[in-house]
């Protein structure tokens, strides 16, 4: 077990896509996986029947959460008396997860150092699917058997802010390894999270040698990365510390606490997205208006250069830019499309990782140009990161159009 890498969540991974077979049979009240060799290196041979707690996930881009259920693994070799050949199966029961599996949907298996399992299925050639194999760096295969990992601690391994999210998913959170400025944060926020876009200043002002003049890409997911730190830095001891005054005969306000707890955590990285992009655009010499009215209800997060010029009938609407802003978005960008309808080329950033080639042909069909920060482009398929564009990219665009207004 290694802190801050894959080794200290995962003792060993096996995945592998569903054949037609093993999607029916995990309709069927017995099913197991066959385990020689791939299976063996992960649980090791069987002496005996082995049952393991499982958490069983499935996930889909369509659905907001997963579906979960908790259940056992049972690890056992059905020849175990014969004294020639071993046939080690993995057993689980019928699960509501078991039932959503389907032909092509990704499988993963994984031992956890407390000796639980966690059993995943992805659907197939879905953005969750795609981000899962990016983690745990495995290739799509056709290959019939599993696909092993054991040794997760290489520097491929190590938790990225990408991972926290993906892991998250799995219902596995990533705590900071280290304190990251608790003390500064208690004497200037006294004990209580302040408004996000203060937070986001004082993140900024923890690192005051990155400029976006000097490289935007990397200046924004720097930003991003240490918010990201600090607030679970601050988060977990502020959480602590409620609990330890405990909830007694207050159930209500316990449910209460957590849910609030969740929405924080839901809201917090998009808005915090959008001020960092602020600051980017501003230290860049950019002119934005952000989230202004364009039709109707409709306010893109970032309009160039502002709701001024775009209400101009008379200015030329190839100068217009307009930029919807989503941490991750799944099957929501289709909502950027209905925004400044003025302008037929759209533009959407987001810090989604390893988003499907179905959806992204789908974007270029309705004109949509992703734009991704750079460090994220090595999550997508060569030929699907080619079409992205960066945040510098981007920003040299957005200069390129003002500069013709002059």
């Amino acid at each position: 077990m290694k802190a801050g890498y894959l080794s200290e969540f995962f003792t060993g991974v096996a995945t592998k896509t569903l054949s037609a077979v093993e999607a029916d049979f995990a309709r069927s009240n017995q099913h197991e996986y066959n385990g020689n060799r791939e299976l063996i290196r992960v649980f090791g041979r069987a002496t005996e029947k082995h049952v393991f707690p499982a958490k069983f996930i499935y996930l889909t881009d369509e659905e907001d959460g997963p579906v979960a259920e908790d259940a056992t693994v049972t690890w056992y070799d059905s020849r175990l008396r014969h004294r020639t050949r071993t046939e080690h199966r993995l057993y689980f029961p019928t699960t509501r997860v078991s039932l959503r599996a389907s032909e092509g949907d990704l499988l993963v298996i994984g031992r956890r150092p407390d000796n639980s399992v966690l059993v995943v299925i992805a659907q197939g050639d879905s953005t969750t699917a795609n981000q899962i194999r990016w983690l745990f760096s495995m290739q799509a295969s056709l290959y019939e058997g599993f696909t092993v990992r054991e040794e997760l601690d290489t520097e491929q391994d190590r938790i990225q802010f990408a991972s926290t999210f993906i892991l998250e998913q799995l219902g596995i959170v990533v705590e900071p390894a280290t304190e990251c400025h608790l003390d500064v944060m208690l004497a200037r926020f006294g004990g209580v999270f302040p408004k996000t876009r203060e937070f986001s200043a004082f993140a900024r002002s923890t690192l005051p040698e990155v400029h976006s003049q000097d490289d935007p890409d990397v200046a924004l997911m720097a930003w991003m990365e240490r918010e990201e730190s600090l607030f679970r830095t601050l988060e977990k001891h502020l959480i602590a510390e409620r609990l330890s005054r405990g909830f007694v005969d207050d159930v209500d306000g316990f449910l209460q606490y957590s849910l609030s707890v969740q929405n924080r955590r839901k809201s917090r990285v998009g808005l915090a997205l959008e001020n960092h992009l602020e600051v980017v655009f501003t230290q860049n010499q950019l002119r934005y208006g952000r989230t202004v009215a364009t039709e109707g209800k409709a306010k893109p997060d970032f309009l160039f250069p502002g709701g001024k010029e775009y209400q101009d009938a008379g200015f030329d609407a190839a100068l217009l830019t307009m930029l919807g802003v989503k941490s991750t978005c799944k099957e929501r960008w289709r909502q950027v499309l209905a925004e400044a309808r003025r302008i037929g080329d759209k533009h959407l950033l987001t810090l989604e990782t390893a988003i499907s080639r179905d959806q992204t042909n789908q974007m270029r069909e309705f004109r949509l140009q992703l734009v991704v920060p750079r460090k994220l482009h090595a999550t997508y398929a060569p030929e699907q990161a080619r079409e992205l564009l960066d945040v510098a990219a981007f920003t040299r665009l957005v200069r390129d159009r003002q500069e013709e207004m002059r």
